[in-house]
Formats: C-alpha cells, sequence, structure tokens
C-alpha cells in the first residue's frame, strides 16, 4: 500500500472517506480508482467498499486504499458490512444508484455526510423501473450532493428531489496510449518496440482488414448498445468496394442473437468477445461507432477523440456536450442514417481529417483525473470543514 500523508488540506487531520461501489459499472471502477489515487496522494484516508472481483480488477489497494468487500447485494449482511466500514468515516461517497441506496441503508441514522456520483442511468422496464424511480427519490433525498456525469443526470437528479445537484467533472481514468504491442495484455508478454504503423498493419492483418475499412465498436452485448441497429445498417455496406468490416469488442446476453443474425444474413461484422487491448484496436481503426440508446461520458467517445479516430456516435445522453462538433451525431434507431454517415466519412478523407483536428481539440478541453479530484475534495471540504459561527 502506497504510504499516506500524515498532513491532509482538510484541518487537523486526515479526513477519512469510504467510497462504496456496487462492482457492477467499469467506468464508475475505473472512476473510483483513479479518485483514491489522487486523494491518498493529497493526504485522505481512503476506503474502498467494494466485491473482491472488484479489488482484483482495478487494485485499490495498490492504490494506497484500504479494501473491505462488500458484496453486491442490499442483504442485511452487506448491509451491515457496510455500516461497520462506514462506523468511523467524515465522509461517504457512493457511486452508482444501487451501491448508494446500500450507503444510505448502512447510514440509517446516522449524520455522516454522503455524496452520490450518478455515471449511468439505470435501465429497467415495467414494475422493475417503478422501483428504481423510488430508489432514485431516496437517495438524492438522503444525499448532501448528487454529482451527475452529464447534464441530464443533474436535471434527473434535481428532478427527483436532489437538495443540491452538480455536474461532475470527470476525466478519463488512466488515458491509455497504445502499448505498441499486439494482445501483450491478454498473453502476458513484454512490451514490444514495435512503431505505430507497424502494430496497426499486426492488428489489422489478426482481424482479416488488410486491404478494407476497419469499423470498431465496444460495449456490453446488451440491448441498450444499439447494435441490432448496427446490424442493419451493415446491410447497406455489403455493396461497397473494399467491404467494410465491423468489430465489436464485448461480451453480453445477446451473443447468440447477434451471431445468428451475422451469419443468416452474411453480414460483415465480427464479435470478438471481450478484449484487453481495445487501445490497440482504436489505433487501428478507420471509424469508431458509438449505437447506445443512452451513454453518459462514453469511454469509447472519449478514447476515439484522444486517439484521433471519426467517430459517429447517437445523439442521446451527455454524448452530445462530450464531443461537440467532434463527431458524426445520428438519431438512435435510425439504421439509415448510420449506414449513411458511415458511407459519407469513408468516401471523404478530408471529412475524416476534419473529425480528428477537432477530436484533439475536444479532448483538450475535458476534465483532467487532477481536476476531477480536486472538484471532489472541494465538495469534501464544504461538506467537512467546521463553520464559523454567525
Amino acid at each position: 500500500m502506497s504510504p499516506v500523508s500524515s498532513s491532509a488540506p482538510h484541518g487537523q487531520w486526515p479526513l477519512r472517506t469510504v467510497q462504496v461501489l456496487g462492482g457492477g459499472n467499469a467506468g464508475s471502477s475505473a472512476h473510483v480508482r483513479s479518485l483514491t489515487e489522487g486523494l491518498v496522494a493529497r493526504g485522505v484516508r481512503v476506503t474502498v467498499c467494494a466485491p473482491v472481483e472488484a479489488d482484483r480488477a482495478y487494485d485499490f489497494t495498490g492504490a494506497g486504499a484500504e479494501h473491505v468487500h462488500v458484496p453486491r447485494s442490499s442483504d442485511p449482511a452487506a448491509v451491515a458490512a457496510l455500516r461497520a466500514a462506514c462506523a468511523d468515516a467524515d465522509l461517504v461517497h457512493a457511486h452508482g444508484l444501487h451501491a448508494s441506496f446500500r450507503a444510505v441503508l448502512a447510514l440509517g441514522g446516522r449524520t455522516t455526510p454522503l455524496v452520490v456520483t450518478w455515471h449511468n442511468r439505470a435501465r429497467a422496464e415495467g414494475a422493475r423501473a417503478h422501483l428504481l424511480r423510488l430508489l432514485e427519490r431516496r437517495v438524492v433525498k438522503t444525499a448532501a450532493v448528487v454529482l451527475g456525469t452529464s447534464s441530464d443526470l443533474v436535471d434527473r437528479a434535481r428532478r427527483s428531489g436532489a437538495r443540491d445537484a452538480r455536474l461532475a467533472a470527470v476525466g478519463l481514468p488512466g488515458q491509455r496510449r497504445p502499448s505498441l504491442t499486439l494482445g501483450c495484455a491478454r498473453a502476458g508478454g513484454p512490451p514490444s518496440h514495435d512503431d505505430p504503423d507497424r502494430l496497426r498493419s499486426k492488428v489489422r492483418a489478426e482481424l482479416g482488414t488488410i486491404g478494407r475499412p476497419l469499423l470498431i465498436a465496444v460495449g456490453s452485448l446488451d440491448r441498450h448498445r444499439g447494435y441490432d441497429v448496427l446490424l442493419d445498417a451493415a446491410r447497406a455496406w455489403r455493396e461497397l468496394d473494399p467491404l467494410p468490416l465491423v468489430v465489436v469488442a464485448g461480451e453480453g446476453p445477446l451473443r447468440p442473437v447477434l451471431q445468428r443474425r451475422i451469419e443468416d444474413e452474411e453480414l460483415p461484422v465480427r464479435l470478438i468477445g471481450h478484449r484487453e487491448d481495445v487501445p490497440e484496436l482504436l489505433a487501428a481503426a478507420d471509424l469508431a461507432l458509438v449505437t447506445s440508446s443512452w451513454e453518459s461520458r462514453s469511454v469509447l467517445a472519449q478514447e476515439a477523440l484522444h486517439a484521433r479516430v471519426p467517430l459517429v456516435a447517437t445523439r442521446v445522453g451527455g454524448i452530445p456536450d462530450l464531443v461537440g462538433d467532434a463527431a458524426d451525431l445520428v438519431p438512435y434507431g435510425d439504421a439509415q442514417a448510420l449506414a449513411e454517415s458511415v458511407v459519407r466519412l469513408l468516401a471523404d478523407p478530408e471529412r475524416r481529417e476534419l473529425l480528428r483536428e477537432r477530436g484533439a481539440r475536444q479532448a483538450a478541453t475535458w476534465p483532467t483525473e487532477d481536476e476531477t479530484v480536486a472538484q471532489v475534495l472541494s465538495v469534501y471540504d464544504e461538506l467537512t470543514q467546521p463553520r464559523p459561527l454567525a
């Protein structure tokens, strides 16, 4: 564990915070890992309450935190474990709706300030959707501050009764550069010293896209990702010469359905499963695609703009604010608009270069990890510093 400074910018004692994670969202887990590192470096004591699998994947202890295993459940045992971990906390910060609800239960009757960050919108239908709305109201009315990673999440919190809802500054955690090796994370081998052009050729050869455009999408194979619409759009690309290939990195419950459609309709799409080399895949791509029904701060969109890869994305959630004019935006569910945007971009190298330049400029406006930590610390200060007597 990294050493923790004995001095802190919050008063006479090191501030102790508890970060609560559900463990199911990669974006929020990476954010907590980054936040932990920044807080510890500034003298804050951090305990991360999350399933043990999350600590294995994101190494919160390696970032200087104490890790406490709390299952991804709201049963009495999980709530009791969380209550014990929060016993001497100066402040509790929960990430995501379910983790926030567990924190509310664990803090019942205590005056410990609760900060909540919403990274995404919970999705459900029917009776479960009504239950989630009740949980949202309970959480936001209990939280001292709700931070939303997009303006529509902030608006949703306010409509649900939040007394203080703000836009979160969220940097892209651990902004990665291609490691200049193909599959080294999977194979465990040492980094290669190949140059970027050689790396690109290796990746494209592996995927079978030498001499043809490569389009990449990344994300779990779930309904909200819009991959059914992507397959509809791919029909229009079968007539192009050379034929573009769409590569989808991710796993999920819809894989059998999507794979059957790809085979039955002979679509130029490959499902390649979960990958640890997404930066390398992205660096080799001609276009990146985000087809979701809703996103807050899409990690793929951010990585595409950082990597100067032209992006086509749905005009939903926080994406328009995130990318500005640095991407081609299309309506969600409109396969024709998606297909036409892709075909136009593949035929227009000048437009692709313009998007690359705009993407680099837009990425430079996003908050850094340091700015993210600074905003969070300012919120913590507001809630924990003694107030002067009137």
